[in-house]
């Protein structure tokens, strides 16, 4: 007899959230599986963090219910649930030491001195910062700190761990590391992971799958992938990563088709070859040229009335090579199969800032 499926960590049922006259959340359902790195990926007022909250027990939904490992905790106080929640600003104890603060949670609990040093000692050891067990949070690097934050919410052993935004503070080489530590920690320790982000790189990085909200709702969930490369909707195709969409007279006179495509800028080739029998060409100047160092983003306007950004790694060229192109003349190919179309909603959502300006 075969085993049925498992139990998820993590199970949202008909979820919504109202402030007054506000739906922050409207009818959320979402399962993650035990031992997942699960990203709810959104922009600001998106509702992402709001459904942490309910899942953590801080905010009550207005309607729906809150299942952890298949128990209804709806109701539940947050420390009757068995979850643990990293937050942006650490909110470490300064007056105590680093091993003082990992322990807080095993003595709010009642756990002997002898198995919280134990325990503690372990936790640290996890996040490598076992030699500075007897410092204070004002001693230690912005990184440091982050991952105390970490240790003081595994040394409880949750079922589920919540990070609302921990990396948000960071700055950016800093925030590159620990997203590499805190994916290699969560495949250490086993426990799922409840991550929030606003950051799109962030969470292709680190998640298993990954939600992405607009409006409260979950507008697509799937895999890192599966997000990236075929999105459900022209918001998605905007705001995980950048992306080009092609419609209306533009799709029919470049790609023969109704509809419209989204294109990512990375797979357009801009070298000038003619193009080949598996890909689409098309006609354009180049409008602007942004030299990023390792890139150079082009804006080029279709002779067929649209506007495409081309991403080009800088393998051989310099910032004066690239700078030479704006205003002249280039055929745009790319394979055939990496104009995906993408279903458009019956009411249209306006696409965000990053996606309409990516060129910026």
């Amino acid at each position: 007899m075969s085993a049925g499926p498992a139990t998820p960590a993590v199970a949202l049922r008909g979820l919504r959230k109202s402030f007054g006259a506000v739906e922050a959340v409207a009818d959320v359902d979402l399962e993650i599986a035990d031992g997942e790195f699960f990203s709810m990926l959104g922009p600001s007022g998106s509702g992402k963090t709001t459904v942490l909250r309910m899942i953590a027990g801080f905010e009550p939904p207005t309607a729906g219910s809150v299942l952890l490992g298949g128990r209804d905790v709806t109701r539940l106080a947050p420390f009757e649930r068995d979850v643990n929640t990293v937050f942006q600003d650490y909110a470490l104890f300064p007056h105590m030491t680093v091993r003082q603060n990992v322990e807080y949670g095993l003595r709010v609990r009642r756990v002997g001195r002898a198995e919280r040093r134990d325990r503690a000692a372990e936790a640290l050891r996890s996040v490598r910062l076992d030699g500075l067990a007897d410092r204070r949070p004002a001693a230690l690097s912005g990184g440091q700190r982050q991952r105390v934050a970490l240790a003081r919410a595994l040394v409880v052993r949750p079922k589920v761990l919540l990070l609302d935004e921990p990396l948000g503070a960071l700055d950016l080489k800093l925030r590159e590391q620990m997203q590499v530590e805190l994916k290699a920690l969560q495949r250490e320790v086993g426990i799922t992971f409840v991550f929030v982000t606003h950051d799109q790189e962030e969470a292709l990085t680190m998640s298993d799958r990954v939600a992405v909200f607009e409006h409260g709702r979950i507008a697509q969930v799937g895999t890192p992938a599966e997000v990236y490369e075929r999105p459900a909707t022209p918001f998605v195709a905007g705001f995980v990563g950048t992306s080009n969409l092609l419609g209306g007279e533009a799709a029919r006179a470049v790609l023969g088709r109704e509809g419209t495509f989204s294109i990512r800028p990375e797979k357009i080739r801009l070298d000038g070859s003619p193009p080949t029998a598996e890909e689409t060409s098309a006609g354009g100047r180049v409008a602007e040229v942004v030299y990023a160092g390792a890139t150079t983003r082009f804006v080029v306007d279709l002779d067929a009335g649209a506007r495409l950004v081309v991403t080009q790694q800088n393998l051989t060229t310099t910032s004066a090579d690239v700078a030479a192109l704006r205003g002249r003349p280039v055929r745009l190919a790319w394979r055939t199969e990496h104009a995906v179309a993408v279903p458009v909603p019956a009411v249209p959502t306006p696409l965000p800032k990053e996606s309409a300006h990516a060129y910026r």
